[in-house]
């Protein structure tokens, strides 16, 4: 790939990043102490360059769950199939109220809640994990049919459940998250005592017609074209050493976000060792899109089919990209049901960054009508 090619791949990958070493020799000693606590690398055959990239990561969390007042834990959770769920816990030893699950967005993780745990634990046990395949979870391979690699996502999130040892919870989901969550509670609705979708992705279907189609630039069609048999995120690992910098200067709107708890470039030293490893939940992601991100199995045609008393409610950013009117017709798919859609303003895309305070309460709100 020519050189100016290579680097539009590397502005594409990373623009769709839906979230976020050298100055962290400290970092990196607590981080190499956190790894010892919490994991042994699998095998040898993982290499050098995947330790390095997982201490990394480990070191940016404990960046990111230091100065957080309530009490937590972090553990992996086992599943049968040998693939393990890095999951952070904020109890307040509350258990007559529901517990709160948080699902992060593609290319994200745990860390991306910084902003938020102090506050959504206030009265209640959150629960955050990074996806499967995502993360300091496990990165298997998935099956490359949308339907099967979804119903993988699905059943490692049941089976953390029970191992957890939760009955019923209240499931918020960003973006991939959401389209997660929403799937999980139509397979087992007993489980979700409300579904709370933030930005979610993969709710309607792609336009038949290109004229009800967003413009699509002609590059990025020609971009698109050349990149298709490659993983959204490629370009991140194609730039090798130089892809942190580029991360810090394409995306300087994630250390913006953050800046009222960091003032380095922790945020984006995390974004970038999430995605810079082995593209297992990417890969997943990947399979279960059509051009240009749309997906697969849009969650709109299958949503009338969920539970009618799993109550529903639909947060968008006033000022996001997104398209916010999955949540008006998800009511029209459910008349019968609770549905509700709220805007937050001055909010884009990472609603819970963009606008924490409002965000925190709305969602406190949220759970507080549930018990």
């Amino acid at each position: 790939m020519a050189g100016g090619s290579a680097a539009a791949a590397v502005a594409l990958s990373l623009a769709s990043l839906p979230a976020a070493v050298p100055g962290a020799v400290l970092r990196h000693r607590a981080a190499s102490a956190a790894m010892a606590e919490d994991e042994k690398p699998e095998s040898s055959s993982e290499g050098l360059i995947q330790v390095r990239m997982a201490i990394q990561l480990a070191a940016c969390m404990v960046s990111y769950i230091t100065g957080i007042s309530c009490t937590y834990s972090k553990q992996y959770v086992f599943l049968s199939n040998g693939n393990k769920i890095w999951t952070l816990t904020f109890s307040q030893n509350l258990s007559q109220k529901t517990p709160l699950v948080l699902l992060h967005g593609f290319g994200g993780g745990v860390g991306l809640w910084a902003l938020n745990f102090e506050d959504l634990c206030a009265n209640r046990t959150v629960y955050a994990f990074d996806l499967l395949g995502f993360g300091r979870s496990s990165r298997p391979q998935f099956d490359t049919d949308a339907e099967v690699a979804e119903n993988q996502f699905v059943e490692s999130i049941e089976e953390w459940r029970r191992k957890i040892g939760l009955d019923r919870m209240i499931l918020l989901g960003h973006n991939l998250g959401g389209f997660l969550a929403a799937a999980y509670s139509l397979k087992y609705p007993s489980r979700a005592k409300h579904l709370i979708l933030v930005e979610p992705w993969g709710f309607p279907e792609r336009p038949s017609s290109a004229e009800h189609e967003r413009p699509i630039p002609i590059w990025i069609k020609a971009l698109g074209a050349v990149l298709s048999p490659f993983n959204p995120l490629a370009g991140l690992r194609i730039a090798g050493p130089f892809g942190l910098s580029l991360v810090q200067r394409i995306r300087p709107d994630f250390k913006r976000k953050y800046s009222s708890k960091f003032d380095d470039d922790t945020v984006t030293e995390y974004i970038y060792h999430c995605n810079v490893q082995s593209p297992s939940g990417e890969t997943a992601f990947k399979n279960m899109t059509v051009p240009y991100g749309w997906a697969k199995r849009p969650m709109l045609q299958r949503i009338a089919d969920m539970h009618k008393n799993i109550p529903i409610t639909v947060i968008y950013g006033a000022r996001s990209c997104i398209d916010g009117n999955s949540g008006t017709t998800i009511q029209s798919l459910r008349p019968n049901s609770y549905v509700k859609t709220i805007a937050i303003l001055g909010a884009g895309h990472y609603v819970y960054a963009d606008q924490p305070e409002d965000f925190n309460q709305k969602i406190k709100e949220i759970c507080n009508s549930v018990d």
